[in-house]
Order: structure tokens, then C-alpha cells, then sequence
């Protein structure tokens, strides 16, 4: 319960925020424009609270529903105006002045994580080395001379100090061409330039999974299979396992490390078998019979409590912080988030065409969920999550749908064109598409969101 709380409340924070950087963006341009705001509400419906301040009496709302917000400005479509708000209304404001409030909004997510990126690359992003652990056979990374002990330097020319610099270095470049130049550096430490050929790209971007579909595995520490814990009650307690045990085999096959006791013992959920010890000088022999444990997929596997003992220096040499100073930090926020916009842009186009699954749009579930893992692992990984949320809403927004931002730049695109506004039948017709676009949108990030949720 513990954990659904965290994600409630890292996904408030998260949107909420992200929603107040976004009409604010619209509030602040058309303050400084000259436009009367009347009302800006954070959420939608009854109001929470709300506050009447500053020379206009703006009022400034909390709503029930935080699933967005609005900025209300003066404007003779939607009521009657009086005399002296006239100059002031935002209907009355030449095509420049509208087009910069509406695309403030979307402008102000993508500046927020412009300051989030650079904020994190002057902390400095602390990761592991992108080493390669192991090369799946017959792979796209095996076909390109990748090696178990690799460590990729480079993509496409750009460093990448850290397995998420090389991840994000990767999609990138999957989506932007058939061919990816590495650089890699051997265990010997003799450099070498590789090449990732595809012919569709997008295709191991699919499932989350970008370095199990090139066929890639990090590089993990050997954990000795050493007990340094063992839950009360237990099948590894009753079974006899005590705090410094060490499992030399189990059913007469050798046990090389904790991962491969691990999964030994979650093969067998109910099965009772033997295991050979040492402790201290002398070795001992147990039987052991672990708990069967129902997975969330519906299936069964072995569990026997018990915690593995983590060496002082498991790292040891594999940690690596991607940091640079203020200035430099800004250009590479700058270049950051023009990438991963870019790349999302891409992504919608390939969905459209039907070259990338429908798959990859997630919704406010899936949001939750990451909110509170990485709100739970610390601040860096949240800024870093805001700032990925922040460019989704940004561009989103900016999509040339009816009710978006977009939508509304677009009729201004017209009106410039043409040189007269867009007509109030054309634009009734186009927010009834519109609203049957989002709800179709809505839906399949809803179902997308059960499915991983339950499996399906």
C-alpha cells in the first residue's frame, strides 16, 4: 500500500507542477502583453481553494480534478466585455500578441526542462560504466562486433559516460538513420568503431526493452552466493540456512554466484532438494523446500527468504558521473531536451504511418507508477523523470489538434494565410474532431496502461 501511496502522491506532485510551469507560461505572456487574465486555475471543476489578488482581482483556483488547468482571459466570445476591458480582450489582440500567449504554455514545459537537464548536469548523473555484461547470439549487437567486457564509449560520436547516456545515445540514433557508429573500447582497453545496422529502427525501441532487443546486458556484479540474512520462519530458516552460509551446489549442480541461486531456487516452488554448505572450515548438507509464491502474471515461483551479503566493493571501478560546469551544462540541456523532442516527434510519426507500435503510448497509470520509483530512488531520477514528462507535455500541446495548443496555432496559421480568422463553423466542426481525437488518444493510453498493469 506503502508503495501506491508514494505513487499518488509523486504523481500530484509531478503533474501539478508541470501543469502550473504550463499556464503559467500562458498567464505571464499575456500579463505582459497587455491581455486581462481573469481566472488561473490549477485542475478542473469545483474549486478547492481559490484567492481573488493583484490590480485585475484575478482569481487563482485549486480544482478538484488535476488533470490539467486554464487560464481565463478577457475575450467578447465568451461573454459580454465592459467598455473599459475592450483594448484588453484577447480577441481584440493582433495575430502576433495571440499566437504568443497560446504558444507560451508548451514553450514554458520545454524552457522547464531545459532548467531541469541543466540543473542535473551540473549535480552530475551518477551511473554505471555502459560495459557490456553479455552479447545475445545472432543479435543486431553480435552482428556489429560487440563483445562480453565492451564498454561503449561513443554513439554517433557523442560520449557516453553512463549506461543511460548510452541508452538515450542509442534511440536517438535508431530512429534517426539504419546505421549507428560506435565506439567501444575492449577489456584491453584498445578502442575500436563499430556499426548498428537496422532497417527498422524504431522496431527495438518497442516494450521498454531497448538493450534487450539490440541484444545487450549490461554489465552486473558477481555476487557470491553468501547468506546474510534470513527471514524468521522462513523456508531457508527452517530449512537450517544461517547468517554467513555459503552454497557451494544444490541438487548436486555447482551454484557460481547469487543470481544463479536465485534462480535455482525460483525454478522450484514447492520442490524439495538438497543443498551442499560451507560454514566456516567445514561443509554442511541441508534439504530445503522453498515457499511457492503466486507471480503477478499468474504463474509460481520458489522463494526461500533470504538476503544476499554485498561485497564493500561491488562497484568497485564501474561507477562513472556525468557532470559539467555551469556554461557547458547549458548547452548540453539545450541539445538534451532538442533530442528527446525530436525523437518523440519521430515516434508519433512512425505510430501514424504504422511503422512503431500503438504500444509505446502510455497514460496516467503508467505515469504514477514511474513518478513514485524514481521519487522513491532519490531526487536526481525524478528531476530527470519531470523533465521527460515536461517535453511530453510540451510537445503534446503543440500537435496541430483541435482544443491543443496546437490546434489553436494552427487556425492562426490559416488566419495568416488567408487574412481573416478562421470561421466559428469551422472551428465547432474542428473541436467536435478534436474532442473525438483525445478520447480515442485517452482510451488507448487507459488500455495500454491496464494491460501492463494486469498482464494482458
Amino acid at each position: 500500500m506503502s508503495g501506491v501511496v508514494v505513487s499518488a502522491l509523486a504523481f500530484l506532485i509531478a503533474i501539478g507542477l508541470l501543469i502550473s510551469v504550463h499556464e503559467f507560461g500562458h498567464f505571464w505572456v499575456a500579463r505582459r502583453l497587455g491581455v486581462k487574465v481573469l481566472r488561473f486555475s490549477i485542475g478542473f471543476g469545483r474549486a478547492l481553494w481559490s484567492r481573488r489578488a493583484g490590480v485585475d482581482q484575478t482569481e487563482y483556483v485549486i480544482a478538484v480534478i488535476p488533470l490539467g488547468g486554464y487560464v481565463k482571459m478577457v475575450d467578447e466570445r465568451e461573454g459580454e466585455v465592459a467598455e473599459a476591458d475592450l483594448p484588453r480582450s484577447f480577441n481584440r489582440q493582433h495575430l502576433g500578441v495571440r499566437t504568443a500567449i497560446v504558444a507560451a504554455g508548451p514553450l514554458f514545459n520545454i524552457a522547464f526542462a531545459v532548467f531541469a537537464y541543466w540543473a542535473l548536469f551540473v549535480i552530475g548523473v551518477e551511473g554505471l560504466r555502459p560495459v557490456v555484461g553479455s552479447v545475445t547470439p545472432d543479435s543486431i549487437a553480435a552482428e556489429s562486433g560487440l563483445r562480453d567486457g565492451d564498454e561503449i564509449v561513443a554513439v554517433e560520436g557523442r560520449a557516453t559516460a553512463t549506461w543511460e547516456a548510452a541508452s538515450f545515445a542509442l534511440m536517438n540514433a535508431l530512429v534517426s538513420g539504419d546505421e549507428t557508429e560506435l565506439e567501444v573500447s575492449d577489456a584491453q582497453g584498445r578502442v575500436t568503431h563499430l556499426v548498428l545496422r537496422t532497417t527498422d529502427g524504431h522496431r527495438y525501441l518497442e516494450g521498454g526493452a531497448l538493450l534487450d532487443n539490440l541484444g545487450l546486458r549490461p554489465w552486473q556484479p558477481s555476487v557470491p552466493a553468501v547468506i546474510e540474512a534470513v527471514l524468521p520462519g522462513g523456508a531457508a530458516e527452517r530449512g537450517g540456512l544461517r547468517p554467513g552460509d555459503r552454497v557451494i551446489t544444490a541438487g548436486g549442480e555447482p551454484v557460481m554466484d547469487w543470481r544463479a541461486w536465485v534462480d535455482y531456487v525460483r525454478a522450484r516452488p514447492g520442490v524439495t532438494f538438497e543443498i551442499v554448505i560451507e560454514r566456516g572450515d567445514e561443509q554442511r548438507q541441508l534439504v530445503l523446500t522453498p515457499e511457492t509464491i503466486t507471480t503477478e502474471g499468474g504463474g509460481t515461483r520458489g522463494r526461500i527468504g533470504a538476503q544476499a551479503r554485498l561485497p564493500d566493493d561491488l562497484f568497485a571501478g564501474m561507477r562513472a558521473v556525468h557532470r559539467y560546469g555551469p556554461v557547458a551544462a547549458l548547452g548540453e540541456a539545450v541539445r538534451k531536451s532538442w533530442n528527446m523532442a525530436t525523437l518523440m516527434l519521430s515516434m508519433l510519426g512512425k505510430m501514424v504511418v504504422g511503422e512503431a507500435s500503438l504500444d509505446n503510448i502510455s497514460g496516467p497509470i503508467s505515469i504514477a507508477e514511474y513518478a513514485g520509483r524514481t521519487a522513491s530512488i532519490g531526487l536526481t531520477p525524478f528531476l530527470s523523470f519531470l523533465a521527460l514528462i515536461s517535453i511530453s507535455l510540451g510537445v503534446l500541446n503543440l500537435l496541430p489538434i483541435p482544443l491543443l495548443d496546437g490546434g489553436h496555432l494552427m487556425y492562426y496559421l490559416i488566419e495568416f494565410i488567408k487574412g481573416s480568422p478562421v470561421s466559428e463553423a469551422f472551428e465547432a466542426a474542428a473541436q467536435r474532431v478534436g474532442i473525438a481525437m483525445l478520447l480515442l488518444l485517452m482510451g488507448l493510453a487507459f488500455y495500454n496502461d491496464l494491460a501492463r498493469l494486469f498482464g494482458s
